[in-house]
């Protein structure tokens, strides 16, 4: 069974490339998409005004959406980021640790790799915990045979090769092999503003990394952009998007095994 995803990430309302964010709202509601995946910074500072801003964005996307929070979703520097730092999140768009889609032809799974403080000095790097993998591969793995498998969370589980920064994320090889080994299919994320898609080491090396670059306007040698993700029996590709300043237009394409 084939299907269809539209892939948004670090969109960073409140520093928005609203060109661009204009221009893919309406790619949204003239295109057909099985789900439409947004993979954290959906925020800049999490102020409530850019909350209010993003979740407008959401309520006008059409079909399925699953979204996860990244590092810009907590407050940038009140008690609440130590006290409550998920609490806008939530008010916005639910549960900031877990969500589900199920669909027929594939099922997604959401965790946050997101935290508001961390015992080390830059509190915007990744961290996963054990149960956080285990329990998404796990509801994924009972998934029906043939099934997509999806995985979401905002910071790279691996280091990305070349890439313009780092996700450092505590936990990240140990989901991985977790991932890996429980049958999913593709891990989607964000963070490091870049498009990539490869397949990540552990076991039969056909788990894949997918990130999409940002739709703000904190370009990080990429211009602005999302992924158009597709997949079939033995197949995906991912088709990364680039602004040129006034239209969208696909800057790569990486067509990739899907796992059996």
């Amino acid at each position: 069974m084939a299907g269809r995803i539209l892939h948004l990430s670090d969109i960073h309302f409140g520093c928005e490339n609203k060109d661009a964010v204009e221009a893919v709202l309406n790619l949204a509601q003239n295109e057909a998409f099985d789900l439409i995946a947004i993979t954290g910074d959906i925020t800049q500072f999490g102020r409530q005004d850019e909350f209010d801003a993003a979740a407008a964005f959401v309520r006008a996307l059409p079909g399925p959406t699953l979204l996860t929070p990244g590092n810009h979703d907590v407050p940038y520097a009140t008690p609440g980021r130590l006290f409550s730092p998920f609490a806008r999140y939530k008010q916005a768009f639910g549960d900031p640790w877990l969500t589900r889609h199920d669909a027929p032809g594939f099922s997604a799974r959401a965790f946050n790799s997101a935290r508001g403080t961390q015992v080390r000095l830059n509190w915007s790097k990744g961290s996963v915990w054990p149960d956080q993998a285990r329990v998404a591969g796990d509801e994924l793995k009972a998934a029906p045979e043939g099934a997509f498998r999806i995985v979401l969370c905002h910071h790279p589980l691996m280091e990305v090769t070349g890439g313009p920064m780092t996700g450092n994320v505590r936990g990240g090889s140990m989901a991985v092999g977790i991932l890996a080994r429980r049958g999913v299919d593709a891990i989607l994320t964000g963070h490091v503003h870049t498009a990539f898609a490869h397949a990540l080491p552990p076991e039969d090396k056909r788990t894949i990394a997918i990130g999409a670059a940002t739709l703000s306007r904190r370009e990080r040698g990429q211009p602005a952009g999302f992924n158009i993700i597709e997949w079939d029996e033995g197949c995906i590709t991912v088709m990364a998007q680039g602004w040129t300043g006034s239209h969208f237009e696909t800057i790569r394409t990486w067509a990739l095994d899907r796992k059996r």
